[in-house]
Parts: C-alpha cells; structure tokens; sequence
C-alpha cells in the first residue's frame, strides 16, 4: 500500500488538528506525521485512516484515536535510545510511533492472531519492534527493566509486577480503571520501593485481559 501526497497531506491535517487540541511535544507531532496510519487499517477504513477516531481492526481490539496515541505518547517523556515496553500491540501503530521517536520498543500482544498480523507487518514494513505473545499482565521481564512502559488497554489496577520492570526513574502510563470509564494514570518510579502517581483525565479504552489468548 502506497503512501500518496494525499494520504500525506490529509496526515498534516491531522497534526495540525492534535495540535489545535492540546498535543505540545514536537516529537511526538513529528512521529505521528511520518507514520502512514492508513496501512494499519483494513482497505474499507482508508477513507477515515486520518479522522481523529478509533476503528476496529479485529479480535474486538481497535487502532487507537490518534489523539489517545499522542496524549499517552506525550505522557512518556521519552528520550531517543530509551527502552520502552509496550502492553498491548494491537495493530502496531503505537509502537511504530514510538519507534518513529527514536525509542527501542519492546512490545506484547496476548491474542495469537493479532500477534501473528502484527509480527508480519513490522517484518514487511521493516519497522524494527520486537513482539512478542505473552501475557501482558507479566510484562516482559527478561528484558527488563524498561526506561518507560505503556499500556495501550483498560488495566483494573496497576500490578507490582509491572511497576518493578520499570528502571530507577521510570515512567509508566496507563488507563486504569473498571469498563467503561479509566483515568490516564502515570507511575514514576522515583525509589527502589517508591512510587509517585498522577492523574491525566478520563479515558475510554478496551478492557486488558489476562492469559495469553491461543486465538
């Protein structure tokens, strides 16, 4: 799938529009600005590839609003080089955006069949993210610890098991909450059992489940 000047001015669009709405961090806009969100997204959905909205790309998973995927991506403070993990492939957009600022992304993606989708995307589309099919729950602790973590689905509470994957300054973002309504949480991990929390909005996202889906 080609990626026209039209597909990339409608991409400016949409910068423009994140930009309008709050979305400050520039590398962040860059990043969002290189990425091609239309060849993520199955052919009946290219005509809305660059609206501010979320679709669905099967398993009852969905692409994320664009708007969610720099709100959390902002959140990270990320520098170039910095290991990050990521909770929740999905379709690989976040990671690639991730991936597009520079940052080593390491990410997890419990349903089979999605894990299978995405890991031949990245390969076709030569987007170096290492993907896994785990638990997200587990996180990824052979390789940690991580200098950010980023979890892309609704998490019911924030297990120590993640929180001790993150290094010594480590942030972590994440919606956390029950269905249908989560608070963008973000965890820095400022001792070697100290944890400082803050609180950026409400959120609507997918629950996260546990186990490591063989469909």
């Amino acid at each position: 799938m080609t990626d026209t000047y039209r597909h990339k001015g409608m991409r400016a669009q949409l910068v423009e529009s994140l930009r309008e709405k709050g979305i400050k961090n520039d590398e962040v806009l860059e990043a969002i600005n290189r990425v091609p969100r239309h060849i993520f997204m199955d052919s009946s959905f290219l005509e809305y590839a660059y609206q501010d909205k979320a679709f669905p790309i099967g398993s009852k998973q969905t692409i994320s609003q664009p708007y969610t995927v720099a709100f959390q991506s902002e959140l990270l403070e990320a520098k170039e080089n910095m290991k990050v993990l990521e909770i929740g492939t999905g379709s690989g957009y976040q990671a690639c955006v991730l991936l597009e600022m520079g940052l080593k992304v390491f990410s997890v993606e419990r349903q089979l069949n999605l894990y299978k989708k995405v890991k031949k995307f990245f390969d076709t589309h030569r987007y170096k993210v290492r993907v896994f099919h785990k638990d997200g729950f587990e996180g990824l602790p052979t390789f940690a610890p991580f200098d950010r973590i980023i979890i892309t689905a609704a998490i019911p509470a924030l297990n120590d098991t993640l929180k001790y994957q993150l290094a010594p300054g480590g942030i972590l973002v994440a919606p956390v909450g029950p269905g249908g309504h989560q608070t963008m949480t973000r965890i820095i991990r400022s001792g070697e059992d100290e944890f400082t929390e803050e609180f950026h909005g409400g959120f609507v996202f997918v629950p996260m489940l546990p186990g490591k889906a063989e469909d």
